[in-house]
């Protein structure tokens, strides 16, 4: 798993395989875990995501800037939305990428969540 934080557009780039990213999808859904990255945190890379727990209602997603990890927090119900999203994304063979950003009114991120990119373990952009 790789996870970069792209201060010029606010946003962390997330790319790993189909397995590891229906772990993380399991670990939002249960509400706790850490998954380390395959790469060394320096730089822009991240050291890793934290997944707890929390009272809602929705989701944050931030940045713990000084242990270098990507933290998703956030009642059962917004995480469940969360991690199907999660789930979607490493089964879809077609390749893409998905845009995990917040908007005001948005159905399940809160205001202050740092936008995300997850890309398919399947390639670029889709093939149909």
């Amino acid at each position: 798993m790789k996870l970069v934080s792209d201060p010029a557009f606010g946003e962390v780039d997330l790319s790993a395989s189909a397995e590891e990213l229906t772990r993380l999808a399991n670990m939002v859904a249960s509400g706790r875990g850490f998954i380390s990255a395959t790469f060394p945190p320096g730089g822009k890379t991240l050291a890793s995501i934290e997944v707890t727990d929390a009272t809602g209602p929705g989701v944050l997603v931030h940045l713990d800037a000084d242990r270098q990890v990507l933290v998703i927090s956030g009642d059962s119900g917004g995480r469940a939305v969360l991690a199907d999203n999660l789930h979607a994304m490493a089964g879809d063979e077609n390749g893409g990428h998905l845009h995990i950003d917040y908007f005001p009114g948005h159905w399940y991120l809160v205001e202050g969540s740092v936008p995300l990119v997850v890309n398919s373990p399947h390639g670029g952009m889709p093939s149909h």
